[in-house]
């Protein structure tokens, strides 16, 4: 993009990005060991984190690496395997199974095991629990990411439905053998709603969980098969959690872009919730540079393509020309992982052009806004940000400059 504040922009965006380097970050909080551990990574930043561990640890006993497509590399002696996500697939279940294997065999052996949990686990390890299939996992996940849930709730639920999610992975060693280095992707850093928290504790009950479900509208849409598990109660056994240690999160990429451009407005209160409300916001906050945190949720009614990061951006942009903004101005609005919902673009880039440049290429963005079609409004007045996977994921990330 042509425009005078997009660099400044784009390198505020870039340093909360590299602030969440995720090997960066297990180079600082790895501990000592008084055995080699067996290491488990999971998650869009379980390769980096992988590769870090290992050429400080040297030579491990066994290692397990399960990540997306966007963010999978080749790692020395080490089968990585490229799960599916958003939506989980068989080589998930084959991946959930050899992460069971690899902790039953430390658990025999009295051997520590490290965690290495990054956001996207939940999908990248479906390991349904018993009378759930991978179809079913799959149903009830798109229906749950078409929601706009918090993902506190949709974590709540998919806890209920796996065996390795809520503390699940301590279900096959013992606790006390557990590290587990956590990246949060989570706003407020709820570890146990990363990844679905495979070495915390659960968020809550499966009655909780249907609660959940009815309040969404979503009971009767889901598989037989998941109400039956969610019907039965809910299990006795009490799991000690491990060490669970938090080595990055959104407010530290916040604190990283404030350091970036000192005189920025840092906004405190993350952007969450509905992405409308959100861009209301953004579009509240006056003159100056401003920066926000935050995860955003859109209830899908259309059959577009796009991503939340992307909504809101174009949000703002209808925003802006609604309120008659004056003078130049840009909004920077990405997910910190370069992947923003099922596209190839981690956000929006829009500038008081963007809006009219969209119409002059004959697209028309409140419709396509209300078919939940962000990208392809974006794409025709060139207001995509792609970068690629970046190897971490601690959320979203914006950057408005407005005079």
């Amino acid at each position: 993009m042509n425009h005078p504040y997009y660099k400044k922009a784009l390198e505020a965006f870039l340093s909360g990005v590299v602030a969440a380097d995720p090997a960066r970050a297990v180079r600082r909080f790895l501990p000592e060991f008084d055995q080699a551990p067996t290491l488990i990574a999971v998650g869009k930043a379980a390769v980096s984190m992988a590769r870090m561990a290992q050429s400080i640890l040297g030579a491990l006993p066994e290692m397990v690496v399960v990540t997306n497509r966007e963010n999978a590399t080749k790692l020395s002696k080490t089968q990585v395997f490229v799960s599916g996500h958003p939506i989980p697939d068989q080589i998930g279940i084959q991946a959930s199974k050899e992460v069971i294997a690899a902790l039953q065999r430390a658990s025999a052996a009295g051997r520590p095991v490290l965690c290495l949990i990054s956001g996207g686990g939940s999908a990248l390890l479906p390991a349904p629990v018993v009378g759930i299939s991978l179809q079913d996992k799959k149903d009830i996940n798109t229906l749950l990411l078409a929601s706009g849930a918090d993902i506190r709730v949709v974590n709540l639920i998919r806890q209920q439905l796996s065996t390795l999610k809520g503390g699940g992975m301590l279900r096959y060693v013992d606790p006390h053998l557990v590290t587990a280095l956590i990246l949060s992707d989570v706003i407020g850093d709820d570890l146990r709603a990363v990844a679905s928290g495979p070495t915390v504790s659960p968020i809550g009950t499966r009655l909780q969980a249907r609660v959940g479900l009815e309040e969404l509208g979503l009971w009767d849409q889901i598989p037989l098969s998941v109400k039956l598990v969610l019907e039965q109660p809910n299990d006795t056994i009490e799991l000690t959690d491990a060490q669970n240690i938090l080595i990055g999160s959104n407010s530290i990429s916040l604190e990283a872009m404030a350091k970036h451009l000192p005189n920025a407005q840092v906004h405190e209160a993350p952007l969450v919730g509905d992405v409308a409300e959100a861009a209301q916001r953004v579009a509240e906050a006056g003159s100056g540079v401003h920066l926000f945190g935050g995860e955003t949720t859109v209830k899908l009614k259309g059959s577009g393509l796009g991503g939340r990061n992307q909504e809101l951006a174009l949000r703002v942009a209808l925003l802006a020309e609604q309120q008659e903004w004056q003078g130049p101005w840009l909004y920077l609005q990405a997910g910190t992982d370069g992947r923003d919902g099922p596209t190839n673009a981690a956000g929006g880039v829009v500038c008081e052009a963007s809006i009219s440049a969209m119409r002059a290429s004959g697209v028309e963005p409140e419709q396509l806004l209300a078919n939940n079609d962000a990208y392809h409004a974006l794409a025709a007045a060139k207001a995509l940000l792609i970068t690629g996977g970046t190897g971490t994921n601690v959320a979203d990330l914006g950057v408005l400059i407005r005079v």
